[in-house]
């Protein structure tokens, strides 16, 4: 059967077609959507009572908007999520690089085709995801890229004039016509080129450089940009940010939970190798150590600490595990918290740090995070569980080794020496007694892990041992943050 879609635009015509401008088109579909209870940008966590609703806002006012907001919080995820409330395809005139309305032309090209063919004039079908165009801002970025300019080739080959408006080579803008058009960090844009998108909001079309017509475009314009940027590598000029309808402000996982099913959705933890099993509160953990980060004064909280590192960390742990799964020929790899200091670079490069920072160092705060997210998770878990009997075992002396490419089976062995350890993690829930070895070794680990960052045992190289305390430091964290204080993580 063939396609029933108009293919010229008589057909167009007795279709009873009717044109319609692109916020138009956008707000129809969604108020379609919400009147049938659909999900709206799926994927995206977190957003449900904030971000998404004020976009919806947006979009139903017809809207231009600007997503501000720090790195890693799915600005351009959201943006390229709007093309779902684009119709799935809508026809254009044969050969149009700027996707002509059939009854509304705007080139010359178009006006040309029409007045020659009239009615028989050929259509073609976009589809929605060639309706959207993405610019990533830099200050190299001209008028020619954006706009457009005159193109002596064209000319030549055409036997054109340069005057022509045939010769013109349109640009990002006028290509996005009946379209969304979006510019990601906004203010790395050059002044000139804001201007440009100044007059496509006030006036609704664009002058192409060196030629005498004007482009009457139909373009939605959404924008993101870093709170930052504003200052630190440039600024949205006064005219352009006050003809953006709206100024919408996203954020971090504002709970654990969220922050978690994020991450769970987007790390890489299916492996072809073996099967891979996450313990609920490592993945609790690594999401504390950004929750911790962004809280930390000696971490740059103008730059951000991305939800890419708890994906990063995530993904390093599994592969850790995996590694040692692989090399004692284990068909289940479960990550451990001793696995969390093999993703130390996962966490290192996702860190600016302020001044003091500076003087501490990326990696002795990587490793203090660990501790303290440990010391949370912990506190989450089993605040008040009496652990006298563990820390007595290393005060008296005792020591541990734990061998972080050693089985789960051998570090449970070594674990049963601490008396009350494998008892604690039961009664907590953390690990059944007929859990699988590795979940009892991680389990074991996340509370001496804690109870090194409330500093009533010592950790070195693998080994635990008695603390060494220089005052009266006991239950204390490190520098900054105490992990288990009064501070509400959700």
């Amino acid at each position: 059967m063939g396609d029933p879609r108009p293919r010229t635009v008589g057909e167009l015509k007795a279709s009873g077609y009717r044109t319609r401008t692109v916020k138009e088109e956008m707000r129809a579909n969604l108020v379609r959507k919400l009147r049938r209870g659909e999900t709206l940008f799926d994927g995206v966590r977190g957003y449900g009572e904030t971000v998404i609703p004020q976009i919806v806002n947006a979009v139903l006012a017809r809207h231009d908007f600007i997503l501000l907001g720090l790195r890693g919080q799915a600005k351009s995820r959201i943006l390229r999520q709007l093309v779902e409330l684009l119709d799935e395809a809508t026809p254009i005139l044969a050969g149009s690089e700027v996707n002509d309305d059939p009854l509304h032309p705007i080139s010359k090209h178009a006006r040309v085709l029409l007045a020659e063919m009239g009615d028989e004039a050929p259509l073609e079908w976009v589809d929605r995801d060639h309706r959207y165009v993405e610019k990533l801002a830099t200050p190299d970025v001209t008028i020619a890229d954006i706009i457009g300019d005159v193109d002596p080739i064209k000319a030549a080959r055409g036997g054109h004039i340069l005057a022509d408006e045939l010769t013109i080579h349109y640009g990002l803008l006028p290509r996005a016509n009946r379209g969304i058009f979006a510019i990601n960090e906004l203010p790395d844009l050059a002044g000139k080129i804001q201007v440009g998108l100044f007059n496509i909001l006030q006036e609704g079309d664009v002058q192409v450089k060196g030629y005498p017509i004007r482009l009457a475009l139909d373009v939605m314009m959404v924008f993101t940009a870093n709170p930052e940027d504003y200052t630190a590598r440039g600024k949205i000029i006064t005219p352009l940010k006050d003809r953006i309808g709206a100024e919408i402000r996203t954020h971090y996982p504002e709970e654990i939970e969220i922050g978690m099913e994020i991450t769970d959705q987007e790390a890489w933890t299916a492996r072809d190798c073996v099967d891979v099993r996450v313990p609920d509160f490592v993945a609790e953990t690594v999401e504390l150590i950004a929750f911790l980060a962004r809280q930390d004064k000696r971490v740059d909280q103008r730059s951000g600490v991305s939800q890419r590192m708890p994906i990063a960390v995530t993904e390093t742990i599994v592969s850790n595990a995996e590694r040692r799964a692989l090399r004692l020929d284990e068909q289940v790899a479960v990550p451990r918290i001793s696995d969390l200091y093999s993703a130390l670079p996962a966490i290192t490069g996702k860190m600016e740090l302020e001044y003091e920072g500076e003087m501490h160092g990326h990696d002795k705060i990587a490793r203090e995070l660990i501790q303290g997210a440990a010391a949370r998770c912990f506190d989450r878990r089993g605040g008040g569980a009496d652990v006298d009997e563990i820390v007595e075992y290393f005060e008296t002396g005792g020591a541990l080794q734990v061998g972080e490419d050693a089985s789960g089976e051998a570090c449970v062995r070594g674990f049963e020496t601490v008396p009350g350890l494998l008892e604690l993690v039961e009664t907590l829930g953390l690990a059944p007694g007929d859990a699988a070895e590795g979940l009892r070794a991680a389990a074991c680990e996340l509370v001496l892990e804690a109870l090194v960052a409330q500093r009533r045992i010592s950790r070195s190289s693998g080994s635990y041992v008695r603390a060494r305390h220089e005052g009266p430091s006991q239950g204390k964290g490190y520098k900054g943050f105490d992990p288990m204080g009064g501070l509400n993580l959700g």
